[in-house]
């Protein structure tokens, strides 16, 4: 529980006490891990939900007529969940450098998007940067606080992780295709495809509670994109900004803008690893470690295989 902050290592103590009191066993223990597992994802969307309450709140009840605009208290909201997140520590400073980078990469991305016509905000307040309200940035930085939040409440793991630099010129291509395909060719399929072959190999291992999952991290990268589409459904009913085809009535977003999301998942997920670089499963690192470094000198009697396997698990690298 080091990673944990005080409020998370309070929850992970009652579920441990929990299954340990009524020592439950079976499918009952596995209901307990299933529950701390959905616990886990929605305690680290904490920062997208709130922002995302916030703004279906504003659609609802929020006056026309208020002398403060809609975009300029939204912004002064999600002002304030920041700060209530690193107050309350359940966001630590160092997780703010990388909520921040998502805010600049998204808020860079929003001034071109809305420059070049691809969506569109309501032209009202002063807390803003050209078209831009700027509470439109803390929505980039929701994903990255459930990115960073997620990658230390499950310690997540992975095994056959390709080469950062590798990941990152993929991330690059993605980013300026953003931009580009408004006068170049879209390459995005090819950049899709880059992502398979590059992330194909991969397994995630996340720890629940005493249990591990292990899934290839395709799977997941595609789920955080469907879940972002229907936010971004939400976000758009609720008038946080439209899309061409929703200014004269709103209708669902396209379910071809997942794929979109799937690449800013990849963008997301190498801004994240090169502040964070990712770690390799404790087996996985055994596996690598030579079999040299394990055979006992002359004269010294083998180890014990638990000893042996935590040697192993202290020489743990990261991946280059």
């Amino acid at each position: 529980m080091a990673g944990y902050t005080a409020i998370e290592q309070r929850i992970d103590r009652a579920a441990h006490a929990l299954i340990d009191r009524a020592e439950l066993r079976g499918a009952r223990a596995g209901l307990v891990e299933f529950a701390v597992f959905v616990a886990k994802q929605a305690w680290a969307c904490v920062f997208g939900f709130l922002l995302l309450a916030v703004i279906v709140a504003a659609r609802l009840w929020y006056p026309d007529d208020a002398w403060l605009a809609r975009n300029d208290a939204l912004t002064l909201a999600a002002v304030a969940i920041q700060v209530l997140m690193l107050a309350t520590r359940l966001e630590t400073i160092g997780e703010l450098r990388v909520v921040l980078l998502f805010h600049v990469a998204g808020t860079v991305m929003e001034l071109f998007k809305t420059a070049a016509g691809s969506w569109q905000y309501d032209p009202e307040g002063l807390l803003r940067i050209g078209a831009v309200p700027l509470f439109s940035g803390f929505m980039y930085a929701a994903v990255g606080s459930y990115m960073v939040r997620v990658y230390r409440l499950f310690d997540l793991r992975f095994d056959r992780y390709p080469r950062r630099w590798m990941t990152a010129l993929i991330a690059a291509g993605v980013y300026v295709n953003f931009f580009a395909h408004h006068v170049l060719p879209d390459v995005r399929w090819a950049l899709i495809a880059l992502v398979l072959i590059a992330w194909w190999p991969t397994m995630m291992r996340a720890r629940v509670l005493r249990t591990s999952i292990d899934l290839p991290i395709l799977l997941p990268f595609a789920g955080v994109a469907v879940v972002i589409w229907i936010a971004e459904n939400v976000s758009t009913w609720a008038g946080a900004w439209s899309y061409p085809d929703q200014v004269h009535g709103w209708e669902p977003v396209s379910i071809a803008k997942v794929g979109s999301w799937f690449l800013l998942m990849i963008v997301s997920v190498v801004l994240v690893t090169w502040v964070y670089p990712p770690r390799l499963s404790i087996e996985s690192a055994a596996d690598d470690v030579a079999d040299a470094v394990e055979e006992p000198t002359a004269g010294e009697s083998p180890r014990p295989r638990e000893q042996r396997h935590a040697s192993r698990a202290s020489r743990v690298k990261t991946v280059a």
